[in-house]
């Protein structure tokens, strides 16, 4: 574990400030197609197979980005990292305002990509500053930088109808190179860096940072951060879209109802590192993927007519949504969300305290993959079922497998942990022999335990 000798508090909350900060202008960056794509979706006449490439495709370099900047960061520190990652990528943000064609579009969004990959480093460089014991809570209030996409929802659509598309890019750029700069000077160097400069020890390799990503729990990881952030990110591009296509709401009224998803999927993410410090990361699984499932079920159900055979007659009703009820299920299904992706980063500092980088890239990139194919396969089955509510069905199938794949990991373990449990195929709360009474306690009639059937 890395040494946190002269470290302060004042150091730490800095530390995990300025990240914070960054990472939220950074997901805001990140996420700004799902505001500005519906204008652009309209001018190009895009189908939804199209719109959703569009949104998709600064998903995937974020994705992908985030294995070398993770190791990247962990060799230069973040305090490099982090500024010349923003830098970059307002230039990509500024160059949007000139394109006039989808394919070129696409090119633009792999470079927009790049803010995505500003998690990992901001993971990496806000870790080093704090003790294991509080790294849990600390990469939770970091993770809540993914308010951004609440901050784009909400402000975006006001600063298109006021500026057009063109004009809320550069404000984008502007404000991302700003915070790049600032970044640069109020930052200290992480106590790793400081200890390397102060003994003159080589940054690690590549090689020895990647090692760990050979253990089949590192994968497990990434499988939950498929849902908890990928769908996150596919979610939050794609329900603008919803709600002016299946309820017909304007723009600004679809990107605030948008908002309210993306605010608690965001905010609460500190939430869920202080539950997971407390009762445990599974727990937090459990109680995300177990509640996400009741409330996808729900949203994936279309509006359907019934009619019944009745006592006098037939009996007719419907069951559907409106957009107030299905608004208030995605504020649900993004608080736990939140809780679920700091669960998910709660192991990686524990597990693997000097390969937080490489591991956490690693996650975070199948995190971000799943932002990046979700919103495709959106668009695909709008286009090919017709059903406004296939996208819903689609991550109801996706939790199912995760938590029926989680639970059957989490057994594998306990009884490989107690060889025991493998040969008991009959397990009872009752114990096989009664217990023996206590030294002291007055001696009574025994109790017949009865034996478990078999």
């Amino acid at each position: 574990m890395h040494t946190l000798d002269g470290v302060t508090r004042s150091d730490q909350y800095r530390a995990l400030g300025l990240s914070t900060f960054a990472f939220t202008v950074c997901f805001a960056v990140w996420t700004i197609f799902s505001i500005i794509g519906v204008r652009i979706k309209q001018e190009l006449g895009l189908s939804d197979t199209q719109f959703g490439l569009l949104v998709a495709t600064p998903v995937l370099t974020g994705s992908i980005s985030r294995i070398f900047l993770g190791v990247w960061t962990e060799q230069f520190g973040g305090r490099i990292m982090f500024p010349l990652q923003m830098l970059i990528t307002s230039v990509a943000v500024w160059l949007l305002a000139t394109v006039h064609s989808y394919e070129v579009f696409l090119i633009a969004a792999l470079g927009l990509g790049l803010a995505g990959g500003s998690f990992i480093v901001g993971v990496a460089y806000t870790s080093r500053w704090f003790e294991k014991e509080r790294q849990g809570t600390a990469l939770g209030i970091f993770g809540a930088g993914n308010v951004g996409a609440a901050v784009t929802n909400f402000a975006a659509p006001f600063l298109v109808v006021a500026l057009g598309w063109t004009g809320t890019a550069k404000v984008y750029a502007v404000v991302l190179a700003a915070t790049a700069v600032l970044f640069y000077l109020l930052a200290k160097t992480d106590p790793v860096q400081e200890e390397r400069k102060r003994t003159k020890a080589k940054p690690v390799s590549a090689g020895t940072q990647l090692e760990p990503l050979k253990n089949m729990q590192v994968w497990r990881f990434a499988t939950y951060y498929f849902f908890v952030f990928g769908g996150f990110v596919a979610l939050a591009s794609f329900l603008p879209r919803y709600y002016v296509g299946a309820y017909g709401l304007p723009l600004t009224t679809a990107g605030v109802f948008a908002g309210f998803y993306s605010l608690p999927g965001s905010v609460f993410r500190a939430l869920g590192g202080w539950m997971s410090d407390k009762w445990g990361a599974r727990f937090v699984m459990y109680l995300t993927f177990l509640v996400s499932l009741v409330l996808l079920f729900v949203m994936s159900y279309p509006e359907t007519s019934y009619t019944v055979a009745g006592i006098h007659g037939p009996i007719a009703f419907t069951f559907g949504l409106n957009a107030t009820m299905f608004m208030l299920m995605t504020v649900v299904l993004g608080f736990v969300m939140s809780l679920g992706k700091a669960a998910v980063y709660k192991h990686i500092p524990v597990y693997y305290p000097h390969h937080v980088g490489a591991v956490g890239g690693l996650v975070g990139m199948i995190g971000g993959l799943g932002g990046f194919f979700l919103p495709i396969a959106f668009g695909f089955l709008l286009d090919r079922t017709g059903v406004w509510t296939a996208p819903f069905m689609l991550m109801f199938v996706l939790v199912l497998v995760s938590t029926i794949w989680m639970h059957v990991a989490i057994r594998r373990m306990e009884r490989a942990r107690h060889p025991a449990l493998a040969e008991e195929t009959h397990l009872s709360d009752l114990p096989e022999t009664p217990l023996a009474a206590p030294q002291d306690a007055p001696e009574r009639e025994p109790r017949v335990v009865p034996h478990p059937a078999r």
